[in-house]
């Protein structure tokens, strides 16, 4: 890596969380009071949510890092789960083998626990992060929960936080008893240009710079423009012209490597995707092509062309397919046109998966007249061909793609000249996907 260039102990934008690196802005900073106002409060139940890499896990683990002894704590990180599993969840976390316990047994274990906690002198917190994954079965046990009480106060403590969808669950009329306990919610925003630079400067000073000029100072505004103030794209965009910087030999960070880390990466300016996403209607982090690719609003430049976004000829055959399978067995199957496939675990994509392994939003293919591109989208798990991580792929017809536990396959129709561009003829219809049994409710 780039250390021994830069002069640096530690890589400064690694993207796991760590608390070491928490850079504290005015609503980082806000966040973290309203999560330690469980503690100071009897009725401590808090709501904070935020886009994807906004710092609400580290956030998290840095408020954890700081609770005394006095407080127990279950953190609970995978959230597709049932009512059930979820108490069964809550309950390993304070130390319980609760599998094969029914749900009666299940909810006396957790009260008997809460109480005894409490006149033992200790609090107890739980703590759910990615709660906009929460089912309502599942939201409907936490209300029940924040209502185990003694004679003068709630015994559990509770912090739910979760991407914007959470207000939205939180704000439907069934959850209306849920929404009343909550006593305090906040939304955590992207950070300022001032915020932005301020963050970097101060990863860069942990990682040992020593008030060194790393990153000169014209390239924070295109880091700005390109990464809209979300931390986790921040760290992307600074990691990757850090690379650009050590792959020519520079010990300082120009406009220059900048401006190849976007091109490398395929970003588009935040504004530009904030565009795209509300013409889309939807919510979506998307990652396209460099500053000085040709653009509009409606169209994006890939290969030398110009294609719409999701914007698929009904008449038209699809250009390659692809076959979504599960332990040999085809769950859905989808047709490439020219234009973007959004793949994630949420209902807002062109292709969802519903799988704790699977991103919101994972990977994209983007296609032309002549070929179909893969890209991750910052996912977590990552995306797999013949067992080695890929970011931006050229897929070729019989390439296996691994998202966790599932696989895409892609059949090029243009191979053979079995498609080409202007052909008409019927459309074949995806396959309705199945029910996956071992997905829980």
């Amino acid at each position: 890596m780039y250390l021994e260039l830069f002069k640096l102990k530690e890589l400064p934008f690694r993207l796991s969380p760590d608390p070491q690196f928490l850079y504290l802005s005015k609503a980082h900073a806000r966040a973290k009071a309203y999560m330690e106002s469980t503690i100071w409060f009897n009725d401590g139940f808090v709501v904070i949510t935020g886009e994807i890499g906004s710092g609400k896990t580290t956030l998290i683990e840095t408020f954890l890092r700081e609770i005394g002894p006095e407080v127990v704590v279950a953190q609970i990180n995978q959230t597709q789960v049932s009512a059930i599993e979820f108490l069964q969840v809550v309950l390993a976390q304070f130390g319980f083998s609760p599998f094969k316990m029914k749900k009666a047994e299940l909810l006396s274990t957790l009260n008997n626990f809460l109480i005894e906690q409490y006149a033992a002198g200790r609090k107890v917190l739980l703590i759910v992060d990615e709660a906009q994954n929460l089912g309502m079965r599942v939201l409907e046990e936490v209300r029940l929960l924040s209502g185990v009480e003694t004679t003068k106060e709630k015994v559990l403590r509770i912090i739910l936080a979760g991407q914007p969808e959470l207000n939205e669950k939180l704000n439907a009329p069934e959850l209306a008893q849920l929404t009343q306990r909550v006593r305090l919610r906040f939304h955590l925003s992207a950070l300022s240009a001032d915020d932005m630079r301020a963050y970097i400067l101060h990863r860069l000073a942990v990682a040992g710079s020593q008030d060194r000029e790393i990153f000169a100072p014209d390239t924070f505004g295109p880091i700005y423009r390109y990464s809209g103030g979300i931390p986790r794209l921040v760290n992307t965009l600074c990691d990757t012209a850090m690379l650009a910087a050590s792959n020519a030999d520079s010990a300082l960070v120009t406009l220059g490597h900048v401006d190849e880390a976007v091109e490398e990466l395929q970003w588009l300016p935040a504004e530009t995707r904030a565009a795209m996403a509300a013409a889309s209607g939807r919510e979506t982090m998307m990652m396209a092509l460099p500053h000085h690719a040709s653009q509009v609003h409606t169209q994006t430049a890939v290969f030398g062309s110009q294609i719409p976004l999701n914007t698929p000829t009904p008449s038209a055959p699809p250009l390659a397919r692809l076959i979504l399978a599960r332990d040999g067995q085809t769950v859905a199957e989808r047709g490439l046109h020219p234009g973007r496939l959004i793949i994630g675990r949420t209902n807002g994509n062109d292709l969802q998966i519903d799988s704790r392994f699977v991103s919101r939003h994972h990977c994209q293919i983007l296609t032309n007249a002549e070929h179909s591109v893969l890209e991750d989208l910052n996912s977590t798990n990552g995306v797999f061909i013949k067992s080695n991580r890929v970011r931006h792929h050229n897929l070729n017809d019989g390439d296996v793609v691994t998202l966790g536990e599932h696989e895409l396959i892609y059949i090029d129709e243009r191979v053979n000249g079995r498609t080409r561009v202007g052909d008409t003829g019927r459309q074949q219809q995806p396959a309705e996907p199945e029910r996956d049994e071992d997905l829980p409710d």
